[in-house]
């Protein structure tokens, strides 16, 4: 068996799958073999997969003020170990103090954030990498006159059929003093990953979308808004990354019509959306979850349990570890509540009330640049020798636990500890 000092080549394979990103980045300085390795596609798409089955958090954006009360973006990762956090080290300069930035989606290990006005910014975190998107390839005025283009609708998701992430833009034109409610008319871009530009998607938006907190969401190849359709009814849009086709999914038969008095918010729970009913207003709240059973099928939503009332929640974030929803709590206090045993618990993170927004996230070396995937039968990746080959056709999981984990790099590779 071919060894690398005194360790089995699957061995150290297995050992740096299982590294943080931070320690990753660090052992590409070490030599070039290292480097090699760990920039391999291949590489890059195993830790992934790795991190995908076993080390899911919630990425939260809240805002924090500064000692001359202004306030500032903050990126934290909450993992489930414990509740613990910790707050990233990421050039947000581009939308540090920016109030309304919103987390449009996570991708593998990419996020993408913008301000709704002018630029769209791809980040990993992991590795502090971030890239700005080029400017829309759609006019800022229209050909009428009298009407106004606005933003109405970002989502960011992975077309797993040219195996890159695309973002996509709907942008509406509104009549300067319309009574309506409703844009004149809207138009759709596409950015992908694969050819680094803008193109205009020629298809009718088939329901306006409406803001409705945390609600964007991205599930089943498809990045969701909620949204009203020309009959006022309450919908959920969707948006296909990889056929880049529309599609409505009606609301629970109960919601056809908007209650301006309450809030909907949608998840992914258990492989599921979920959708969550509660006030807008109030000291006492009571948060409805409805599960959609068959995907896109209205009749296959089902009331599943009513949550509460709870005192001084505000809203739900994000469900997480298949038992908890975290919650933002009315005082700016992000609190846990155990859907089995019914426990709330406060957690020590803090932040600007309503200022909460939150992703499952996953830490991965994805590049925001692309070019990281192996496609099916693809070999070409980076040219990193033949041993590196080696490590991919004879890779043998060797379960270990985290004391062992850290036994073994602590005796071969002091380096990664100085």
């Amino acid at each position: 068996m071919e060894v690398i000092g005194d360790l089995p080549r699957e061995l150290f394979l297995e050992i740096l799958l299982r590294l943080p990103v931070e320690s990753l980045m660090r052992c590409k300085c070490v030599c070039k073999y290292w480097y090699a390795l760990i920039s391999n596609p291949k590489f890059i798409e195993l830790h992934l997969k790795y991190n995908c089955n076993n080390n899911v958090c919630v990425l939260l954006k809240r805002c924090l003020l500064t000692c001359l009360g202004e306030r500032e973006n903050m990126l934290s990762l909450v993992c489930s170990s414990g509740f613990s956090f910790i707050n990233l080290d990421v050039d947000l300069s581009l939308y540090k103090k920016e109030p309304c930035l919103q987390l449009l989606g996570h991708c593998d290990g990419i996020i993408c954030l913008s301000n709704y006005r002018d630029d769209i910014v791809l980040c990993n975190p992991a590795t502090r990498e971030t890239m700005v998107l080029p400017e829309s390839c759609l006019p800022c005025y229209s050909s009428i006159s009298n009407l106004i283009p606005q933003t109405s609708a970002l989502g960011f998701g992975y077309d797993s059929r040219t195996h890159h992430c695309k973002v996509v833009r709907i942008i509406s034109y509104w009549e300067e003093r319309s009574g309506s409610g409703l844009p004149h008319h809207s138009r759709v871009e596409v950015y992908s990953l694969a050819t680094g530009s803008w193109k205009e998607h020629n298809v009718k938006v088939p329901a306006h979308v409406w803001y409705s907190p945390c609600f964007e969401t991205y599930f089943n190849g498809a990045f969701h808004w909620y949204a009203i359709d020309d009959n006022r009814n309450e919908v959920i849009l969707s948006f296909h990354m990889g056929n880049e086709e529309f599609q409505v999914i009606p609301m629970p038969s109960a919601l056809s019509l908007y209650d301006y008095s309450m809030c909907r918010s949608l998840f992914v729970w258990n492989g599921r959306i979920a959708l969550v009913i509660y006030p807008r207003k109030g000291i006492e709240k009571s948060f409805q979850i409805y599960v959609m059973k068959e995907y896109g099928v209205r009749e296959s939503w089902t009331k599943i349990l009513t949550i509460g009332p709870l005192t001084k929640v505000e809203m739900p974030l994000a469900f997480w570890k298949n038992d908890e929803i975290l919650m933002e709590g009315s005082d700016g206090l992000v609190v846990s509540y155990n859907l089995k045993t019914q426990e709330l618990k406060d957690l020590p993170i803090y932040g600007v009330p309503k200022s909460f927004a939150t992703l499952v996230y996953i830490n991965s070396l994805v590049s925001v640049k692309g070019g990281n995937r192996v496609l099916d039968g693809d070999n070409t990746g980076e040219n990193v020798s033949t041993p590196v080959t080696f490590f991919f056709s004879s890779l043998q999981i060797i379960k270990t636990d985290d004391l062992l984990l850290k036994s073994l790099l602590l005796l071969h590779f002091p380096c990664l500890f100085r």
